[in-house]
């Protein structure tokens, strides 16, 4: 069978396919191949030449195909996939996609996409042979290409604490990280303190530019100053909290209150604190984010804002089981953000006397 010309392709899908999604069979005649070489590329199988599973893939996405629940087998599973797979961060996420598992007999895969922010192609290939019920992505996205493999095999997914803007057609579970990065300042400014420090998580996230955008918005309400020079960017781990807190502390004019944009970062805060010999509270006030159970742990315990991290996991899970159940999906994206609150500890404090 002699496959069709690209260009031939491209204007059948345009004019009369526009409406309609195309059958397994057309996608076959179009590729030049047989239904059954079409069925191994939706089901992920090995045995496809590559330049062959791109024509078909590339058919697939060009008509919107979508498997109908019927052909969509699942396997009991929900994917889980992180950016990056370690601290009790990840840890309170698993614990809230495993809970909803459990409610509805599933179990969890768990992936982590080594620091980028979108999977490899492998990792989509693994995900439609799997057939899981459904994908969550953790401060993760997806390709154009990806999007379209799992469409096509009608795996539904959704984005918890998503890095950028999904986009409008991508259903995401988020939190109120710029009214939580509000809350924390404003707390420190009522507090007396008025050189407010802040150690930053990665600008490429959006979540970390709302929480700063929170701690600028809460100095220019209270008609403080905000320093380019007292805001550094970190990237979420401890070690960077342990060495942008040197530099902030180390500054002969010092903050006397720092707003770590995550409870790792606060963390390391404490140990430069301690390496200059300064106390919490009493020489320096912290703020962290995320309320991790370690947050009360630490002495002194530390203030933070609690991001429901759990009930986000178990929101995420929900949303994309649900979404599994939708014969074709809803019509428009769910996004949902949960509130953030602020816990008050023993790690802030009214400012040294100057």
């Amino acid at each position: 069978m002699k496959p069709a010309k690209p260009e031939e392709i491209q204007t059948r899908a345009r004019s009369s396919q526009s409406t309609q999604t195309a059958t397994l069979a057309e996608i076959a005649r179009q590729a030049g191949v047989s239904a059954p070489t079409v069925s191994k590329v939706l089901n992920g199988r090995a045995d496809v030449a590559p330049a062959t599973r791109t024509r078909v893939e590339d058919l697939l996405r060009e008509y919107g195909y979508r498997r109908r629940r019927a052909e969509a087998t699942r396997s009991p599973l929900i994917d889980l996939v992180f950016h990056e797979l370690e601290s009790a961060w990840a840890m309170e996420v698993i614990r809230g996609v495993e809970n909803i598992a459990r409610e509805e007999g599933l179990s969890v895969v768990l992936s982590e996409s080594a620091g980028r922010l979108t999977p490899g192609r492998t990792w989509a290939d693994q995900v439609a042979a799997r057939r899981p019920h459904g994908v969550v992505l953790v401060l993760s996205g997806l390709d154009e290409s990806q999007r379209a493999l799992l469409t096509s095999r009608s795996i539904p997914f959704v984005v918890m604490d998503p890095a950028g803007d999904p986009g409008d057609d991508v259903p995401s579970i988020g939190a109120t990280n710029w009214q939580g990065g509000l809350a924390a300042t404003r707390h420190l400014v009522e507090l007396g303190h008025r050189r407010i420090g802040a150690i930053s998580g990665p600008s490429r996230m959006i979540c970390s530019r709302a929480r700063v955008d929170g701690y600028r918005a809460a100095l220019e309400t209270a008609g403080l100053p905000v320093v380019a020079d007292l805001i550094k960017a970190g990237d979420f781990h401890h070690e960077t909290g342990y060495r942008l807190g040197l530099d902030l502390l180390r500054r002969p004019d010092r903050p006397t209150a720092v707003f770590a944009g995550n409870d790792l970062q606060a963390l390391g805060l404490y140990e430069a604190a301690r390496e200059l010999g300064l106390r919490i509270p009493e020489d320096l006030s912290v703020v962290g984010f995320d309320d991790l159970p370690v947050a009360r742990w630490v002495g002194p315990p530390l203030t933070t804002v609690r991001q429901p991290l759990m009930e986000m996991a178990e929101a995420a899970a929900r949303l994309v089981l649900d979404l599994g159940r939708q014969d074709g999906g809803p019509s428009a994206a769910t996004r949902v953000e949960l509130a953030t609150s602020l816990v008050v500890r023993s790690s802030t404090g009214v400012p040294p006397l100057q």
